[in-house]
């Protein structure tokens, strides 16, 4: 972004937050909601929270199931609207800052690929952030079968983000310091999918003990890896302030 010059006249800033601060809020709002939920519902609700359609033997609850009880689905969906709109702001600062990026690139071929990704993370972003919404507002206890099927889109979207964030970040900018924890974090997404899927099965074709606990298990490594994935974003805009002012230079994107 540059700044073009508009001549002397008087400017106010209403409002000036650290990309930083808003970010960790953003990915901390949750994360503290999750494990109020947690605790909450494994202390009083312990009968709702482990029933399953097998009824077998069940340690771990679901992360449906903790937020889909009362009163921990009223936390939960307030935490996930409070979410979502800084999550909209945080994929458009990408947007922007990749954009700037790859016009100075003089590769074509390189560039091109580069915007094809970029395209591809935005939307898979918003598609993520919108199958959030669906599970979250469309609980298992409510309507199964849809919930079921948007946390399909949900885990597609995110995983699929992932890679095409990381195949971005190692073709434009293979330095960043974030890039080795997006790598990182989206192995461990990657096998902690890999083990949900088999659990799953195990709990929901042969109804072993525990499977439904492994199954959960690997539910919370995903959703921590995930808000690790998108907290990453403070290493990449350490310093950056979201502002909201008055006369300000007009920016102008390239």
């Amino acid at each position: 972004m540059e700044l073009n010059n508009v001549g002397s006249n008087k400017s106010s800033v209403y409002l000036a937050v650290r990309f930083r601060k808003l970010c960790l809020a953003t990915v901390s709002l949750p994360l503290i909601a999750l494990l109020v939920c947690f605790i909450t519902a494994y202390i009083f609700q312990q009968d709702d929270i482990h029933e399953t359609h097998c009824r077998v033997y069940n340690i771990i609850p679901s992360i449906s199931a903790i937020t889909g009880v009362s009163p921990q689905r009223y936390l939960w969906r307030i935490s996930i609207a409070l979410h979502i709109g800084p999550r909209i702001v945080i994929a458009s600062v990408y947007r922007s800052y990749y954009h700037r990026i790859l016009k100075a690139v003089n590769d074509l071929p390189r560039k091109i690929l580069g915007f094809r990704l970029l395209n591809l993370c935005y939307w898979l972003n918003l598609a993520e952030v919108a199958a959030l919404c669906g599970v979250t507002y469309i609980s298992n206890r409510e309507n199964y079968p849809v919930h079921e099927k948007i946390f399909i889109v949900f885990m597609f979207s995110s995983l699929a983000y992932m890679l095409a964030a990381v195949r971005l970040g190692r073709l434009v900018t293979p330095n960043a310091p974030s890039l080795q924890y997006k790598q990182a974090l989206f192995v461990i997404s990657i096998l902690s999918t890999v083990g949900l899927v088999i659990f799953f099965l195990k709990h929901r074709l042969l109804c072993h003990d525990m499977a439904f606990s492994w199954f959960s298990l690997c539910e919370y490594v995903i959703a921590s890896a995930n808000m690790g994935f998108h907290v990453t974003v403070i290493l990449d805009f350490p310093k950056e302030h979201l502002v909201v002012g008055h006369g300000l230079p007009p920016l102008k994107v390239d």
